[in-house]
């Protein structure tokens, strides 16, 4: 995925910094700077883009006047040399705010929020294909996540757990995210190897290395059994239980 970006700053040296940091980021397009912000709301309405990162104090145009006028609004990076700012920022939802002088450490994690942002957004807006029904022949599936379909095998699940709207499927290979529903993951995987243990969790029992009180250790976590889902799962535990 690709964020198209632009900066807006009366600093010169200012938009120079941006643009070098934007330059080291694979996923980010830097399209321009601009020294005037009202130079820039007549080339946002004629080609959109994703981010802004925008100066607060500015003599034309103020960050804050810009917010207010552009329309449609991108997402937006506060760059300002005053902290005074932060709490407007917070309320006129913007991405992050990054206090001059900026790191290239801290720049880094204000476009990563910007990318898990747009990320989800599209994800929502593209959901996940059905799962295709499984036959007692199938030793795998398919999940859409993001803009590619990812290959499960049920031998390699570790545990599933909900995050949100999503469900993250732990294997030891990789952690897939996708736009699913655990009743819709419960329906194709075999109730004599996965185990509803919690509201938040389903986990393969084979995989499982320990049990304490409630709380299963598996793959490094500890992975708590709920009451609603107690008694099923002991009761699972028993068939497998060495007098």
């Amino acid at each position: 995925m690709k964020i198209s970006c632009i900066a807006i700053d009366d600093e010169p040296l200012a938009l120079d910094i941006v643009k070098d940091y934007a330059s080291k980021i694979p996923y980010l397009d830097f399209i321009r700077t601009f020294s005037n912000a009202i130079e820039s709301i007549d080339f946002c309405k004629s080609n959109p883009v994703d981010l802004v990162f925008l100066d607060i104090q500015m003599e034309e145009l103020t960050g804050v006047q810009w917010l207010k006028i552009i329309n449609p609004r991108p997402l937006v990076i506060f760059t300002t040399a005053y902290d005074s700012f932060a709490l407007q920022g917070y309320e006129l939802d913007v991405v992050d705010y990054l206090l001059k002088p900026i790191s290239f450490e801290r720049f880094v994690k204000a476009v990563d929020k910007v990318y898990e942002k747009l990320r989800v957004e599209k994800m929502i807006q593209h959901p996940p294909l059905e799962l295709l029904p499984m036959s007692s022949q199938d030793d795998y599936f398919f999940v859409k996540t993001e803009f590619r379909l990812e290959k499960v095998g049920f031998d390699e699940i570790l545990y599933i757990e909900g995050m949100g709207d999503y469900l993250r499927i732990v294997t030891p290979q990789k952690r897939i995210m996708t736009l699913q529903s655990f009743r819709k993951m419960e329906e194709i995987l075999s109730p004599q190897r996965f185990c509803r243990v919690h509201k938040s969790y389903i986990v393969a029992m084979d995989k499982i290395e320990s049990i304490e009180r409630n709380r299963i250790r598996l793959a490094g976590q500890l992975i708590p059994v709920s009451d609603s889902y107690r008694k099923v799962f002991f009761s699972m535990l028993e068939r497998k239980k060495l007098e």
